[in-house]
């Protein structure tokens, strides 16, 4: 145990002297104008946005899943954010961006601890940059949190945090933001902010994570899926309606500049979230007979998720078509996974997996705009633009699916066979957080009600004795 501690200390250690060097002595404009310095403060108020969205993956995951493991669920949100940040900045961002010549394409090898002689900033600075991305990554790493929640170590979620952040995540951006391969193509990719190259690699990952894992407890009887209610619906809308702000830094923000054209992409985001939302109430009334508020929480999500990659490209009636499709689609697909004996509590897979890949592939079909990605305007289809941008789109879409299966399922498997991914069936019935973490989430007056402990995994009391 010392070791161990010992060990962290010094990678700890490492990347604080790492940062804290000269690796903050940036060459800036020595009069930088009025432009340069509105798109880096917009840059970073969109960046806190995005920051701020961590909180509503939380309250989602936490309402959506039961009281007995609220705790795990907050603290593993926590450590994706804060974890995922120190692997960005020492390893992610050098993969994702940094220099190099032979492996340009796939893979950047250089600017370890934002090292300043290896980026570019005429047009935001370094610190702007990547206070920004690291956001992003941050988004990717969490998704995973609902799918894999109240069955998994919490130290073997932490090292899968690290890992995605540090070089899953940033394979992909190099592939794409980075300049990599997919945009080096005659046609070249279109993900303006991420349907793909954040949500889909957390999408991906949640289906690796929640097939390797197994079922909870008592979801399936006889190979049908039961239903395991949450906690509470109010976390679920707040959540929601937090993630929706966080949007407008999202969406808005991946513009890196301050200019006009983020008023139209904040248009397009608001009109897809509210279509989506409105599309998958309709959905899972007509399916099961109710307007589900979870559901409906989730295809606020989906339509946000489906219009990130598009927000840049295309018009507003694009945005509202991009929006209501992932509405349907979350709320099928979510349905579709379950019959499969996958268990994701919070339908991660549906809302960025499934949806990313919608988002990225719409692309090609409503395209209108130039994002600055395509190079042209009209590349989508159904404005005259032909297949090639659609078979750009759907290259992206297999390659990062196959890439980011099989790297996560490699590395799920790893720590199952090393340090364990899943908790005992007793800890997972008792609950994670006083187990894992030492202190329930809730009191047990709140918890359950006085007089009584949790003891089942419905949550069922069992009586107390109470000295006179």
């Amino acid at each position: 145990m010392r070791r161990k501690l010992a060990l962290g200390a010094a990678l700890v250690g490492a990347l604080v002297i790492g940062l804290a060097g000269p690796a903050y002595a940036y060459d800036r404009p020595a009069e930088p104008d009025t432009q340069y310095i509105l798109d880096n403060l917009w840059v970073f108020i969109a960046g806190v946005l995005v920051y701020f969205m961590q909180a509503g993956f939380a309250l989602v995951e936490a309402g959506l899943t039961r009281a007995k493991s609220v705790a795990n669920i907050m603290m593993k949100n926590l450590m994706d954010m804060s974890a995922g940040v120190l692997a960005f900045a020492a390893v992610g961002f050098g993969i994702a961006y940094g220099p190099t010549e032979s492996l340009s394409g796939f893979l950047g090898w250089g600017g370890w601890f934002l090292d300043p002689g290896a980026y570019d900033e005429s047009g935001l600075t370094i610190a702007t940059q990547f206070f920004f991305q690291a956001a992003f990554a941050a988004t990717a790493a969490t998704i995973v949190s609902g799918a894999m929640a109240e069955r998994t170590k919490f130290k073997s979620y932490f090292i899968y945090s690290f890992v995605i952040t540090a070089l899953i995540y940033p394979i992909v951006v190099r592939w794409t933001w980075g300049g990599g391969w997919l945009a080096q193509r005659d046609t070249p990719f279109s993900d303006f902010a991420g349907s793909t190259i954040v949500h889909s690699v957390g999408g991906w990952a949640a289906l690796m994570g929640a097939i390797i894992l197994g079922p909870r407890i008592g979801k399936f009887r006889d190979g049908k899926p039961r239903a395991i209610p949450g906690h509470s619906i109010p976390f679920v809308v707040l959540g929601a309606l937090i993630l929706f702000i966080g949007w407008f830094g999202f969406n808005p923000g991946s513009e890196l500049a301050a200019d006009l054209a983020v008023m139209d992409i904040a248009v397009t985001t608001l009109l897809a979230a509210c279509a989506g939302a409105c599309a998958a109430t309709a959905t899972i009334w007509i399916k099961a007979g109710k307007p589900d508020v979870g559901m409906a929480a989730n295809g606020l999500l989906a339509g946000l998720v489906s219009i990130t990659a598009g927000c840049g490209a295309f018009d507003n009636w694009g945005a509202l078509v991009a929006g209501l499709a992932g509405g349907v689609l979350v709320v099928l697909s979510v349905l579709f996974i379950e019959r499969r004996g996958v268990d994701d509590p919070v339908g991660a897979i549906s809302v960025h997996g499934i949806c990313g890949a919608w988002g990225t592939m719409a692309i090609g079909l409503f395209a209108t705009h130039d994002d600055a990605f395509l190079g042209r305007e009209d590349a989508g289809l159904f404005y005259g633009g032909g297949l090639d941008q659609l078979v750009t789109q759907g290259i992206m879409v297999l390659s990062v699916f196959v890439f980011v299966t099989v790297a996560s399922g490699l590395l799920f498997l790893a720590i199952k066979h090393t340090v364990g991914l899943r908790v005992s069936a007793e800890e997972e019935i008792e609950g994670l957080d006083v187990l894992e973490h030492g202190a329930p989430g809730y009191g047990p007056d709140l918890l359950m009600g006085a007089g009584g402990r949790l003891g089942t995994s419905t949550g069922a009391r069992e009586p107390v004795t109470v000295d006179a």
